[in-house]
């Protein structure tokens, strides 16, 4: 486990000593200060049955421009590695495949989870500064960072195995952001022509489907479910990964 923390730490500070975290931090920063404002000027045009944390997280807007995150904080995780020359040099310690997979990917977890606290900051702001006028229903706002990490974990690992494929970061970006949102896409097509063809698929329909399991989480109602779902393919990309790993470091 020394070893580990050592490498977990070793990426910690490559993510902060170089600017990719701040311009991801940045970048959700916005992202979230523009959800504040349409979802507030959406409460004040008129009556609405949605809550200030729907009008947020639900829109399909917002989703797709949560998925640029993770090209940016996983490409150079295991491609700068190879282009610099360090992967084989890293390999050549006393160090197993899992550790790298594992500290690499939980430091970019970590880094992806502080990202989202100012985010979490802005409803306590909200709060104060309106005097509870504002409604911010706590299941929902519960629901929708557990969702949140939820798909963070996968989309991270994704990122992790198209890093381990090539040296280019790139193409390792382009990867990541193409598989995620194809699964997000994929998701909401077969949601909707699902329904139309038969009403017993939608159980099958919801399982997968992101856009329900937003809807689902933004309302407060937590399905553990979708957190099986997402961590097993979490869990199933990082092997992958684990088994490009291992193939490289032996491969003469």
């Amino acid at each position: 486990m020394r070893i580990f923390w050592v490498l977990f730490k070793k990426e910690l500070r490559a993510f902060f000593v170089s600017p990719v975290a701040y311009i991801v931090l940045a970048l959700v920063m916005v992202l979230s200060g523009y959800s504040f404002r349409a979802a507030l000027s959406v409460l004040e045009s008129a009556p609405s049955e949605g809550s200030i944390v729907t009008w947020i997280f639900q829109p399909s807007w917002f989703w797709l421009s949560y998925f640029f995150i993770f090209p940016l904080l996983t490409m150079r995780l295991f491609a700068e590695e190879k282009k610099m020359g360090t992967f084989e040099t890293l390999f050549t310690a006393p160090v197993h495949a899992w550790q790298v997979v594992w500290s690499k990917y939980l430091a970019a977890l970590f880094v992806y989870c502080v990202l989202w606290v100012p985010s979490y900051i802005n409803f306590e702001f909200v709060d104060w500064i309106t005097a509870g006028q504002v409604e911010i229903p706590s299941g929902g706002l519960k629901g929708s960072y557990i969702i949140l990490l939820a798909m963070g974990m996968f989309n991270l690992a994704i990122g992790c195995f198209a890093s381990s494929l090539t040296s280019n970061q790139i193409i390792a970006a382009v990867i990541s952001f193409t598989f995620s949102l194809m699964h997000f896409l994929a998701g909401l097509f077969i949601m909707v022509v699902g329904r139309k063809v038969s009403e017993s698929f939608v159980d099958i329909i919801n399982y997968f489907a992101s856009m329900e399991h937003i809807r689902t989480f933004t309302n407060g109602l937590i399905d553990t479910r979708p957190l099986v779902y997402y961590s097993s393919l979490a869990v199933l990309f990082l092997a992958l990964t684990h088994q490009v790993l291992e193939f490289r470091r032996w491969r003469p």
